[in-house]
């Protein structure tokens, strides 16, 4: 049996291992194509490369081929499928070196295209200077603009996780640093009042940002960057780093017929089969950035990039590949970042999401310290607790705060995984000693606050 797998980041290649685990190579034979120069690694680092405080590239490979090799899993590097033919089970992909086509047959196929960058007309602007930051590459080209180009203004267009930590990375280069947004705060993923904090951290940094603007174009002389035009005036620009979002890599997939979800990944069941209008799709798995996920909360399929994920799907589809049996629910949509030392995390729904979800809800903000406040380093931190009127139903959580703030996002989002209510959470017996906790640690005052509106 051969299975073929699309994609050599973490979810092509989770479940390319939790394969062989279960079968060895002389009962099944697995090839993995990538178009990149590199195999699982951590985009996610690349903020943190770029600004020095990690090296790379290779710090953040997981696993090189070298390694996969070792366990008879076949890795053709700088190679792109173009097309698949699910009636004659079998890919065709491009040799990016110059060698041609090759076409290559599957009993088993792993969709694991992850995603790719969201990129406006304006954006498609091949002039030099301007990056986004998918991959190892784009980290490494970044990185030798800045070091040859004598680069010092700096546009960064997106304030999501990535454009602010791409900011953030910039300004401690030395650049001067414009961050734009076109929604009215930065990181639009948690409440208004909580992206206000956030929005006083970057500024604080020394970063002009810039809400509620629209990019129009990009001005270019020399073959290079110079500025970008925005419906509120033109900022200079030696380099424009795009942190636009991305979505679904699935162009290949609706190519070959496979069915796509409302949000444009692929959707799956339980055991990461591609499914459709007819049901599964035979012998096809997804997994990663490439397909949609079940919010467990809303009951919405949503589009969640993150290598958790990722990981976790490739890891139940390598195992379903391989013979045995593993599932993978869904999402309630933790995420979790810093800005300097700023910490901002988030679980479940936030405000604006449990509208669109229909629920009745109601809120409670706290302000609290992450140790008790007479205990040196105490520092202050905002929680912030969305609940199901009338059931009292934990919806949502997000916390912004400095040291020892955001991890605390884990209490909550166990607690939503398990759909607890804020009441029952008011008993949680969690760890207290001053260096640690006030006595009332902030995420029991929160879900008490919430109870008592409830």
């Amino acid at each position: 049996m051969r299975l073929i797998v699309i994609g050599g980041d973490a979810a092509g290649m989770s479940a390319a291992s939790q394969a062989r685990r279960r079968l060895g190579p002389d009962k099944l034979e697995i090839l993995a194509f990538e178009r990149g120069d590199f195999t699982s690694y951590s985009a996610c680092g690349i903020p943190y490369w770029v600004g020095g405080l990690v090296d790379g590239p290779d710090a953040l490979i997981a696993r090189d081929p070298a390694a996969f090799h070792r366990d008879d899993i076949q890795v053709r590097l700088r190679h792109e499928v173009t097309d698949i033919d699910l009636d004659a089970g079998t890919i065709t992909a491009r040799d990016l070196n110059g060698g041609g086509t090759v076409t290559e047959g599957f009993d088993e196929l792993m969709y694991a295209a992850g995603a790719e960058p969201v990129r406006p007309p304006w954006a498609d602007n091949p002039a030099n200077g301007i990056f986004g930051v998918q991959t190892l590459g784009d980290g490494a080209a970044l990185n030798a603009w800045l070091e040859s180009s004598e680069a010092r203004d700096a546009v960064v267009i997106g304030g999501g996780y990535i454009g602010v930590e791409m900011a953030e990375s910039l300004i401690s280069r030395g650049l001067r640093v414009t961050l734009v947004e076109r929604s009215g705060q930065p990181m639009a993923t948690v409440d208004p009042d909580m992206g206000a904090l956030v929005a006083d951290a970057v500024r604080g940094l020394g970063i002009e940002l810039r809400t509620g603007v629209t990019v129009q174009a990009l001005e270019t002389a020399d073959d290079r960057v110079r500025a970008v035009v925005t419906d509120a005036g033109t900022i200079p620009a030696d380099v424009v780093v795009l942190g636009l979002g991305v979505r679904p890599n699935t162009a290949l997939a609706e190519a070959a017929g496979l069915p796509l979800g409302h949000t444009g990944g692929l959707a799956t069941d339980l055991r990461q089969r591609v499914t459709g209008p007819d049901g599964v799709v035979g012998h096809v798995w997804a997994a990663g950035d490439c397909t949609q996920v079940n919010h467990l909360v809303s009951g919405r399929a949503v589009h969640v990039p993150l290598g958790t994920h990722a990981n976790k799907q490739g890891r139940v589809a390598g195992i379903n590949i391989g013979g045995g049996y593993a599932t993978f629910p869904g999402v309630i949509g933790t995420a979790i970042t810093k800005i300097c030392d700023l910490e901002v995390a988030r679980t479940g729904l936030s405000s604006k999401e449990a509208e669109a979800a229909g629920f009745r809800y109601v809120t409670a903000t706290v302000e609290s310290t992450n140790r008790a406040g007479y205990f040196p380093g105490a520092v202050p931190m905002t929680v912030k607790v969305i609940a199901e009127k009338d059931t009292g139903l934990l919806l949502g959580a997000q916390i912004v705060g400095r040291a020892e703030a955001a991890k605390r996002i884990d209490a909550f989002a166990i607690a939503v995984w398990n759909r607890m209510t804020v009441t029952e959470m008011t008993a949680l017996d969690l760890g207290y000693a001053p260096p640690f906790a006030p006595v009332w640690d902030p995420v029991l005052i929160a879900a008490r606050k919430a109870a008592d509106k409830i």
